[in-house]
């Protein structure tokens, strides 16, 4: 196993203004990620901060100067974990995310919160305390075997238990369906699985760019050939049908088992206790145009 080089750094202001749409501040207490996610999106990082080592062997413990006024962020949505996981295996002993939260504790600061640990569970009680929080997991597989070949975290069934202990606390939590692998992330079982301790279902697929399309398709070569075919014609040839007939499918299947199945999140706005809604963020716009239409008033609000 490659040894990860750690560093510890000074920054300015640990709160950006974001662009996104589920947030006006991301927070970021580390530069990389150790999950080592072999589709990571996030490693485009790595043009902005000078690092040439290979994404997820390295993590830049930040330090920052004490949050002042932290009451002037009530009532803003800040995301933790846009392009790092907050709590990384590291954050045990750096205790970065734990810090930030202790600084904006009493704020009124609203928290959207992603991982794939379960070392989230230390600050429970600290997370509760912030107004409409809600934490996510990523989940795309119920297969350890596959998990472990994509990514060094913590297995499936430590996220749903986390994910479970945080919801039987009242903490609004969400199941992060991405992102889903052609023919290999069984939607319909994670849903199944997860949908008695979640508010919010949401899907994304599989967007392959950049340095990562090429170590993903070669998994997909070695490991399931089959499906080689598919993966031209979705990622190569920049057909879209697959996601189109996916999105029918997982329509139907939620009116099946009387979910909601729509294009925005309005979960936060539903009663705690209502079954979760499920939201559909595939990124191709063909999609999109048509669940407008199918959805009248909802808009597309997802995050990319």
């Amino acid at each position: 196993m490659t040894e990860t080089i750690i560093n510890e750094i000074e920054t300015g202001n640990i709160l950006s203004k974001s662009n996104l749409p589920v947030c006006e501040y991301s927070v970021n207490p580390y530069v990389g990620c150790t999950h080592a996610c072999k589709y990571c999106y996030a490693s485009f990082m790595k043009r902005f901060t000078g690092h040439t080592e290979q994404w997820g062997t390295f993590l830049d413990v930040k330090h920052w100067k004490e949050i002042k006024n932290p009451e002037k962020y009530k009532g803003k949505e800040l995301f933790i974990g846009s392009v790092t996981d907050p709590y990384n295996p590291q954050e045990e002993k750096y205790r970065r995310t734990r810090a930030l939260l202790e600084q904006l504790k009493g704020s009124g600061a609203k928290l959207s919160i992603a991982t794939k640990s379960d070392l989230i569970l230390r600050d429970l009680d600290l997370i509760k305390t912030f107004p409409n929080a809600r934490v996510s997991w990523s989940i795309n597989t119920l297969d350890e075997n596959f998990r472990a070949d994509m990514d060094n975290a913590v297995s499936i069934e430590r996220r749903l238990a986390a994910m479970k202990a945080f919801y039987l606390a009242g903490v609004r939590t969400t199941c992060f369906i991405s992102p889903i692998f052609p023919g290999i992330t069984d939607i319909k079982a994670i849903i199944r699985r997860a949908m008695s301790q979640c508010n919010l279902i949401w899907l994304e697929n599989l967007n392959l760019r950049g340095g990562y399309k090429n170590v993903i398709m070669e998994y997909i070569q070695e490991k399931y050939a089959q499906l080689l075919p598919l993966y031209h014609e979705i990622y190569d040839c920049k057909n879209r049908s697959y996601w189109t007939m996916l999105d029918k499918e997982l329509k139907a299947y939620a009116a099946e088992i009387g979910l909601d199945y729509v294009t925005n999140d309005d979960s936060m706005t539903r009663d705690f206790n209502a079954p979760p809604v499920i939201v559909n963020y595939f990124y191709h716009e063909q999609i999109k145009k048509s669940a407008r239409k199918d959805n009248g008033s909802h808009a597309g609000t997802a995050r990319s």
